[in-house]
This record gives C-alpha cells, sequence and structure tokens, in this order.
C-alpha cells in the first residue's frame, strides 16, 4: 500500500510572544532541497530555521528518480542507508519506437561504486527521512504552518513578515535561502522571474499501484501502440507503485484529463490490465527556464525556486541537491569568517552553470519529442528507421539523458596524463578500499589532500588520506601513471591534482577553494 501523507504539528514560535534574536540562516520550503539545505549547513556546524506554509509531506510521488550523487549527498545527510533499503534500485534503460525496441543502456556497468546508478523513491519517502533526520539536530528549528508574507532585503541581513495559525511575527537573518519551489513566494516578493522557454506540450502523470512483476528498468516508448503518436515512460517504485507518464498535447484540457474515467482506459492500455488502483494523478507543462542569478544580496535561490527543467532525465531534484551540495560549505565558510562574502559569485557562476547544461539537454530532448511538423518530424522519423539496421544512430535518439553532476568550468589542469574521469571541477568518483571501506567516505565534508601510492606533506587545515592504488583506484584516478596527488574541495568537487606537487601549489589551490586567492 502507498504511504499516507503523513503531518506535522504545528508549535507556535517563541516570535509570537516576543522579538526573536536574529537568526544567522534562514530556509523557506521544506521540500527536499530546503530540508537538505538546512542538515548540510548543520553538517558544518551552522544553526539554521526552516519556515513552511504546510505541515505535511508531498502528495504523489513527484520526483521520483534519485541520481548515484544524490545517493552519495543523502549518504552525507544521514538518510543514504534509508533511501537504499526502501527505494527500487536500477540502471537498465529501454527505449522503443512503437512495440519494437530500439536499444538500451547500464548507467553504471563497473563495479566498486557504494551507491548504485539510481533509486526510485517517491518524494514523499525522502520528505520524511529528511524531516526526521531534521528534527534530531539541534541546530535545525523546523517550523510548519509558517508562512512568509513579505520579505525585505538590504546590505547586512533580511527582514521577514511570518502569518501563523495563531498570530504574526518577524525574523531577521544574516541570510535567507529560498527552496520554495516553481511557484516561490520569495522570488514573487522580489519582483524576480525565469528567462527561459516554455513548451506547448502536456504530459498526464499517474501513479497506479499494482501487482505486476514489471522489471526495475527504465522504459520509454516513441508512439506507443498503447497511446498512439505520443510518448510515454514508465517506473517502478516502493509498495507496487509504479509512475506512468504519458503526453497529451498541448491542446488537452487539465482538468479533464485528470478525471477517473478518461485516466482509466489510458492506463489499462499501457499495463494491459484492470488490476490496478489510481494513487494520485496530475498534468504538467514542459518548461526549462532559470533566473539569470541565484544570488540576490544576501538571498540565494536553490531547487525549483532557482531553476526548473522538463522531467525527463530526472534532473529537477537531483539538480536542486547539487545546488545544496555546492552552497552549503561556502555559505558556512563565510558566516565563520574563513572567506569573503564574495565566495558566494562562485555558487552562483557554477549553479548557473551547471543548469544550463541541464537546461540545455532538457530542451534538446523536449524537441526531439515532440517535433514540429515538417523538416524536424520527417528527421525523427527517418532516424527511428535507420536505428533499426545502424547501431551508429541510436546516439541520435533522445528520450532524456539522465542527471549527472555538471563538470565545473574555469579549474586548470597540472596532470591532464591521469584519467579524464576525475579531472579537475567533476566531482570525485568512488571507490571500494581495500579494508572494506569506501573513498568518499573518508574525504567526507572536509579540504582533502587525496594522495596515492605516494607521501603528502602535512598542510594546515586539510585532511589527508592515502591509499595504495587498487583496480578501482587505478582505473578512476590513475590509469598508466604510478603514482598522484588531488586536493577535494568539501562538496567532493576535485579541485586539482598532481604528479609531482608541491607545498606551494597546495596553499595556492587551497587559497583559491576558499575564496582567498583574489
Amino acid at each position: 500500500m502507498p504511504q499516507q501523507a503523513k503531518e506535522y504539528p504545528f508549535i507556535p514560535p517563541p516570535g509570537l510572544d516576543s522579538r526573536e534574536p536574529s537568526k544567522k540562516v534562514v530556509i523557506v520550503g521544506a521540500g527536499p532541497i530546503g530540508l537538505a539545505m538546512a542538515i548540510e549547513l548543520a553538517n558544518h556546524d551552522i544553526p539554521s530555521v526552516i519556515l513552511d506554509d504546510g505541515n505535511r509531506v508531498s502528495t504523489g510521488s513527484k520526483a521520483i528518480c534519485w541520481s548515484k550523487r544524490s545517493l552519495e549527498i543523502f549518504d552525507r545527510l544521514g538518510i543514504g542507508d534509508k533511501a537504499l533499503a526502501k527505494g527500487v534500485m536500477w540502471k537498465v534503460g529501454r527505449t522503443y519506437h512503437r512495440d519494437q525496441e530500439l536499444f538500451n543502456f547500464d548507467l553504471l556497468p563497473e563495479e566498486g561504486h557504494k551507491y548504485p546508478a539510481f533509486v526510485n523513491l517517491q518524494q514523499y519517502y525522502v520528505e520524511e527521512y529528511l524531516i526526521a533526520r531534521s528534527q534530531s539536530l539541534e541546530l535545525i528549528d523546523l517550523r510548519f504552518q509558517n508562512r512568509v508574507e513579505a520579505i525585505q532585503g538590504n546590505r547586512d541581513s533580511v527582514s521577514i513578515d511570518i502569518s501563523t495559525p495563531v498570530g504574526d511575527y518577524h525574523l531577521e537573518t544574516d541570510y535567507l535561502i529560498a527552496c520554495d519551489g516553481v511557484r516561490s513566494t520569495v522570488r514573487r516578493q522580489l519582483g524576480l522571474d525565469f528567462v527561459g522557454e516554455l513548451f506547448e506540450e502536456r504530459f498526464l502523470i499517474a501513479d497506479i499501484e499494482m501487482h505486476q512483476d514489471f522489471p526495475p528498468e527504465r522504459r520509454f516508448w516513441f508512439e506507443p501502440v498503447f497511446h498512439e503518436g505520443q510518448s510515454a515512460l514508465l517506473h517502478k517504485q516502493p509498495d507496487n507503485i509504479y509512475r506512468i507518464d504519458l503526453q497529451l498535447g498541448w491542446d488537452a484540457d487539465p482538468e479533464l484529463e485528470k478525471q477517473p474515467e478518461r485516466v482509466i482506459p489510458r492506463i489499462r492500455k499501457v499495463v494491459g490490465t484492470s488490476d490496478f488502483k489510481i494513487d494520485w494523478v496530475s498534468v504538467y507543462t514542459f518548461q526549462c527556464r532559470r533566473l539569470e542569478r541565484f544570488v540576490h544580496g544576501r538571498v540565494i535561490f536553490a531547487g525549483d525556486s532557482a531553476h526548473v527543467v522538463s522531467p525527463f532525465g530526472a534532473r529537477g531534484g537531483n539538480g536542486g541537491l547539487q545546488d545544496v551540495d555546492n552552497l552549503g560549505w561556502k555559505l558556512a565558510a563565510i558566516i565563520k569568517g574563513r572567506s569573503p562574502e564574495s565566495l558566494l559569485e562562485t555558487y552562483n557562476s557554477e549553479r548557473v552553470y551547471a543548469s544550463d547544461e541541464n537546461i540545455a539537454h532538457s530542451t534538446r530532448t523536449t524537441k526531439f519529442m515532440t517535433p514540429s511538423d515538417g523538416v524536424e518530424r520527417m528527421f525523427r522519423d527517418q532516424l527511428f528507421k535507420l536505428t533499426r539496421v545502424a547501431s551508429f544512430a541510436r546516439n541520435w535518439i533522445n528520450p532524456g539523458r539522465l542527471s549527472v553532476p555538471a563538470i565545473y568550468p574555469g579549474f586548470e589542469d597540472p596532470a591532464p596524463e591521469l584519467p579524464s574521469i576525475s579531472r579537475p571541477g567533476s566531482v570525485a568518483p568512488d571507490a571500494h578500499l581495500e579494508d572494506d571501506t569506501w573513498l568518499l567516505d573518508k574525504f567526507g565534508k572536509y579540504v582533502t589532500l587525496f594522495g596515492i601510492n605516494t607521501e603528502i606533506p602535512e598542510i594546515d587545515g586539510l585532511r589527508k588520506v592515502c591509499v595504495t592504488a587498487n583496480e578501482f583506484i587505478r582505473t578512476r584516478y590513475l590509469g598508466e601513471n604510478e603514482k598522484a596527488t588531488y586536493l577535494i574541495r568539501p562538496d567532493q568537487v576535485i579541485a586539482s591534482r598532481w604528479l609531482e606537487v608541491k607545498p606551494t601549489h597546495l596553499r595556492h589551490e587551497s587559497n583559491r577553494i576558499w575564496g582567498l586567492d583574489q
């Protein structure tokens, strides 16, 4: 059985009785991104208040495909084991045209990783796990049914007016992080809007409860026989819940299409049985848009409040968690006085870059799924035919490239001889070690100096990790070389690497990480 949406009690905040002291960070929105943000800040010893106008976890599965990188972030936040235990693991995707499979792919063909390529897990479970984790941490003050009514920012702080079921109050904070989604109240209060493209296309999402032994794979159909002329997607979730996405066309009436008498016959054609129960239905419109900037003085945007993409490719929730990964340690360093406030500009530039990459992939997928009449449609139709006889054409079929972390630009590479998978700007790949531990666990939340088959110097402020190369380390970090040294940021992004390293190199790159090289 699917889980019922869990509700949380309203607790009157102290600001209703007397003025509260100024807060370090206030986070607006207790969805996955806002909750993850608070936990990540707590990991760096920064307290926060989370304000949410609701009092329950999300209705419907919403974000379900959590990538390997998101699972690694969940691990650092303390819910990785829960997500893995409950979720449906998968790594194989299959793409069809009508009733014929065109190709399939394996997203993680190699061993030696702590987490799988993807886990399907309903968003309400993720929220429940993150809420429980937040409530266990003294540094997090989670307030339900606290609605932000107005904000006003200045050079040094942000003022927030808040309403509750029993009265209104006011907060001051050094920083406000907006994690309040596509319809962001904070964004509206600041008069900001997205730039980008809204596509004239609609999709129906349906969660159904069904006792079928469908394999845990991603299945995508172009023009399936059960949904003529459109596209469809099927994912397996926990609790015998299956997610089905069906393309409807721009002229479809969203309210009409959500009616059971319209939904049930469509679903029956997909699954070939009437033995199912509808759990949740929604209709969404494709859009690929973002804010021009994610940092506006002391107000910072993350997740869907900053950027939104079409869902094919699982870039929404995963991209938001990568915002958290990038921002948490930087904001903590600024609040602690270790870094200048200008370090926030690297959050803006890196995550805008990643957002543009996600938007580009999502836009290409959307246009391939909904080609214009004429040359675009003719090209796609001919490509389907070519793929059946020529495997090279598979690379041109676009059912949505699945979420992977961006490789940030602007990093020099002193050792290009080393493997490209671990080049500067990329997330450090995990590896199973000889003592039955995992490499990313050793890096943790610190700036880490990572040596392979080599002695490395002691540098104040740097965590030191040394390993002897096994097959996984050699493939991912050494290649044909005998030794190497890597410098890893707190978000486990590789800052630099060397075959031979000097203390002056390390001091320079460490200062660059903390924004002290200006």
